[in-house]
């Protein structure tokens, strides 16, 4: 009589805690602080413990950390719009760095509505644990308490900071109903990209380049203006760039610059948008890029490494700026932050490329 093999069903049970905390050779309190976003682990015990989990696919409890902490293990991204591409870079970048803290993130676009702005800031305590504002303050009365919000002045790239309408919005749409509140904008935690160095890389730049005659495409960048000796616009021309400082401001700022002032010799965009914009203008009407005028951007798009001269450009660092957002936004839910409003500048970082330097003849 033949008799059937046995047949041994293996079931897996869950992933537990102290499974990964022996994966990773460290204790369970360790895996704990490091799911919770607390500061001040060696970051070779957080690499282990995140490939730890990677390696066994553990999930932590969400509800269990909830009753536990009283935190829901979300982050909410308050961003104007997700159309312009370095806003979606950052944001993208913040989306991953709260993955690395191990908290999930929601993003919500304000569309530059005060009152989507203001719902979202409401959420705190009950959807999001806490708030990453792209963009200026907001009216928030509690933004370094057990419900933060972080700012990152990461507009730099986005906006043209010509003008403010009457209703608080500026022309790229970020919302700046906090220039009129009541609450002090310095009363929440703020990464910021460092606008002076920048501008003095940008000078250093293009005085080694030999250019002596620049115009502005955006208005009011003050840091710029200020490294490049000019005080006004007759000494340095400047082109405000309407609703939106995009390719089409950008395109047809040039052209006007360039019939107002001949002599300019080299154009310096709010942004990457604008700059590509008008290299497509200038292109268009025959203008030799650099060897007529050069142009510079921000931002570091990824369409200026393959524009038609490649644009040289300043890079204000997206991970960075998420990585210091987090990181404060971390400290104040561990409660281990001073009360005092905290304020990270970011390094910024000169791309030299063909729209400035010219091709390589090789």
């Amino acid at each position: 009589m033949l008799t059937s093999p046995a047949v041994t069903y293996a079931v897996r049970m869950r992933v537990t805690m102290r499974e990964v905390a022996d994966r990773a050779g460290v204790s369970l309190k360790t895996v704990s602080r490091v799911v919770n976003g607390e500061p001040h682990i060696r970051p070779e015990k957080v690499r282990r413990v995140h490939a730890a989990i990677d390696e066994l696919g553990w999930v932590p409890n969400r509800a269990a950390r909830a009753l536990r902490t009283g935190q829901v293990g979300v982050v909410g991204i308050a961003v104007t719009e997700l159309r312009r591409p370095y806003l979606a870079g950052l944001v993208e970048a913040l989306v991953t760095e709260a993955d690395r803290w191990g908290m999930l993130a929601a993003v919500e676009p304000t569309h530059g509505d005060p009152a989507r702005l203001a719902a979202v800031l409401a959420a705190r305590g009950r959807t999001f644990d806490g708030v990453v504002l792209i963009g200026p303050a907001a009216p928030v009365a509690d933004g370094l308490g057990e419900r933060p919000v972080v700012v990152v002045r990461g507009d730099a790239a986005g906006v043209d900071r010509a003008g403010v309408d009457r209703a608080g919005v500026d022309r790229a749409g970020v919302d700046r109903a906090a220039d009129r509140a009541e609450m002090d904008p310095a009363e929440v935690d703020r990464v910021e990209e460092d606008v002076a160095e920048a501008a003095a890389l940008m000078a250093r730049h293009l005085a080694v380049m030999g250019r002596s005659r620049p115009a502005l495409l955006g208005a009011h960048q003050d840091e710029l203006r200020a490294r490049l000796g000019g005080s006004g616009p007759v000494l340095v021309p400047c082109a405000e760039l309407g609703e939106v400082a995009d390719r089409r401001a950008g395109a047809r700022a040039a052209v006007q610059v360039l019939e107002r002032h001949p002599d300019v010799d080299v154009l310096l965009c709010v942004n990457d948008e604008v700059a590509l914009g008008a290299l497509a203008a200038l292109v268009k009407h025959g203008v030799d890029v650099p060897g007529r005028v050069a142009v510079a951007g921000y931002g570091n798009l990824e369409d200026g490494r393959f524009s038609t001269p490649s644009l040289t450009t300043i890079d204000p660092g997206p991970a960075r700026l998420a990585r210091s957002a987090l990181e404060l936004l971390a400290d104040r839910l561990a409660g281990t932050a001073p009360w005092q409003p905290r304020a990270v500048v970011s390094p910024v970082e000169l791309i030299r490329r063909e729209s400035t330097l010219g091709r390589d003849p090789r």
